[in-house]
């Protein structure tokens, strides 16, 4: 009697798939973040110094053209 009613059992992935998913999802944005952050990070000395460099232009053409110097 066991034998015949056995029944193959059935294992339901879907909540598995979805935290799967929302894991993978996470670890996107993660590497994204990070990836952005050293881009920020590389480029930040060579950001400020061109900042600088075109704040000064916008100052000193005014100033020079004016003849305040």
């Amino acid at each position: 009697m066991a034998d015949e009613e056995k029944q193959p059992t059935t294992i339901r992935t879907a909540a598995i798939d979805d935290i799967m998913s929302d894991i993978s999802y996470k670890g996107q944005i993660l590497a994204r973040t990070n990836k952005l952050d050293s881009a920020i990070s590389a480029s930040g000395v060579m950001g400020f110094a061109l900042g600088l460099i075109i704040s000064i232009v916008l100052v000193m053409v005014p100033a020079l053209l004016i003849g305040g110097f």
